[in-house]
């Protein structure tokens, strides 16, 4: 179930609303409710990642060919995404769940079609009237 609006009346951000109730999920051991709300923070947290430079200020390191120098050398600030944008990811996963459940029901799977179905609307519950779930 998606998480309640914060003391406040503020509404918790989309991905803190899946982390928070992905806590939940794991001390109430729900396996396929942690598994779609993985699934859907880890694509949200991928959207972010930005891209490696094609090119790289290498140093002459005696330990480590092409390594950087400095503290943090490595470190890239991630992108930001929007909520607009992080509903659109989770509108993808509501998507694709419900795509792969067509096919295990073509395929006589009914359990795991109706498992994913369920997963289906879990994750449209947290989108605007339910969005994307049949």
């Amino acid at each position: 179930m998606p998480t309640e609006p914060e003391p406040g009346g503020h509404p918790p951000g989309l991905r803190d609303a899946l982390r928070r109730d992905l806590a939940r999920a794991m001390k109430a051991r729900e396996p396929d409710t942690v598994a779609a709300l993985r699934t859907a923070i880890a694509a949200i947290d991928n959207a972010e990642a930005v891209p490696a430079p094609a090119t790289s200020q290498a140093t002459n390191s005696t330990h480590f060919a092409g390594a950087r120098a400095g503290v943090g050398a490595g470190e890239v600030a991630r992108r930001e995404l929007s909520d607009d944008q992080q509903r659109a990811i989770l509108r993808e996963q509501v998507t694709g769940y419900l795509t792969e459940a067509d096919r295990y029901a073509t395929l006589g799977q009914r359990a795991a079609a109706d498992r994913l179905r369920a997963q289906a609307r879990l994750l449209s519950g947290y989108l605007p009237d339910g969005d994307g779930a049949r």
